[in-house]
């Protein structure tokens, strides 16, 4: 592991943003953030924000000479968050609870040889 970067308490359910994951884990850097920009789905603007964070990390680590060609992407892992219990009104006066699920970005990347 080269560099990493998280992201924390996002207001997107986790699957939506697994979906974007499973296409760009262990692709090369350079490569995904090329692709990132096409698919139609919000969670690949919030992926592309954090893996763009985590490429700026590991040019200002010690080894210095990295570029962006020579990272890929190690590991890139997606957790539920806390719930939000939110209430909407039902039927007859009644109150219908809903969920507002969030999730947690880690990305690491590494050297390719």
């Amino acid at each position: 592991m080269i560099a990493k970067a998280q992201s924390k308490y996002l207001r997107i359910a986790p699957y939506k943003l697994r979906l974007v994951a499973k296409l760009i884990r262990g692709k090369k850097a350079e490569e995904a953030i090329r692709l990132l920009p096409f698919l139609n789905k919000r969670g690949a603007r919030i992926i592309e924000k954090v893996l763009k964070a985590a490429i700026a990390n590991a040019m200002n680590t010690k080894e210095g000479s990295l570029h962006e060609e020579d990272l890929y992407i190690e590991s890139i892992e997606i957790n539920c968050g806390p719930t939000l219990d939110r209430f909407k009104p039902g039927p007859q006066g009644r109150v219908k609870p809903f969920k507002h699920h969030t999730s947690h970005i880690y990305i690491s990347l590494g050297k390719s040889e």
